[in-house]
């Protein structure tokens, strides 16, 4: 809940901000976020459930909570997500008991999630999404992001592109748009976003709120 002008003199406790972060596989989103959060204090990112297995380099209840199908789909029947989607054969979801604990703390939260799972968020407008759309300078660009990583063949690739030009059309349901040309400058985009959030819910940079005196 964002602060009114009334009680400006007295200490705010406001809840805790939700963003939403989407990107296309392959534009950096994951690499700008860290970097973000490594300069930013007071985020949270929340850890997703996936059915999906882990990558080289990936660890459970970090990365991501690893799941069955099974286990999935009992969590879903129990109402436990935010939103969830199937992603490239594989599900996702976001905890809903995790997030709204952390935004009834006080604490800003960070969703990685697709355009399906945001345009899901962005329904519920009590949670006051704030969202943020990371899109590479050009698809052409993109392939040759993907191409250099070496993990994907060919075929995957083009339903990569496939889907990313699909999820680009979607961005203008997004509040922000970070182009990422040059990492340092999109880093520099993202923590220009989130400190002008804090602003407009009078709170500082760190995410604590302002103490304004008579």
């Amino acid at each position: 809940m964002r602060p009114g002008k009334k009680g400006l003199n007295k200490r705010m406790e406001t809840t805790g901000q939700l963003y939403i972060l989407s990107a296309p596989s392959g534009c950096g989103k994951t690499t700008i976020l860290r970097k973000v959060m490594a300069n930013i204090n007071g985020l949270a990112f929340s850890v997703s459930h996936t059915t999906r297995s882990p990558r080289s380099g990936e660890t459970n209840g970090v990365d991501y909570h690893f799941v069955t199908e099974e286990e999935f789909h009992r969590m879903r029947t129990e109402d436990l997500f935010l939103e969830w989607a199937e992603v490239h054969g594989n599900y996702y979801g976001t905890s809903r008991p995790a997030v709204l604990e952390q935004l009834e703390s006080g604490q800003d939260i960070i969703l990685d999630i697709d355009v399906q799972g945001a345009a899901i968020i962005n329904e519920d407008k009590s949670l006051d999404a704030v969202s943020i759309f990371v899109a590479p300078p050009t698809l052409a660009e993109l392939e040759k992001r993907l191409r250099g990583r070496g993990t994907d063949s060919s075929e995957t690739i083009a339903l990569r592109l496939q889907n990313a030009a699909k999820e680009m059309t979607a961005i203008s349901r997004y509040k922000y748009l970070v182009i990422n040309d040059r990492l340092e400058d999109a880093v520099q985009t993202m923590q220009s976003i989130i400190i002008a959030e804090r602003s407009s819910c009078r709170r500082l940079a760190d995410g604590t709120s302002i103490r304004l005196e008579k």
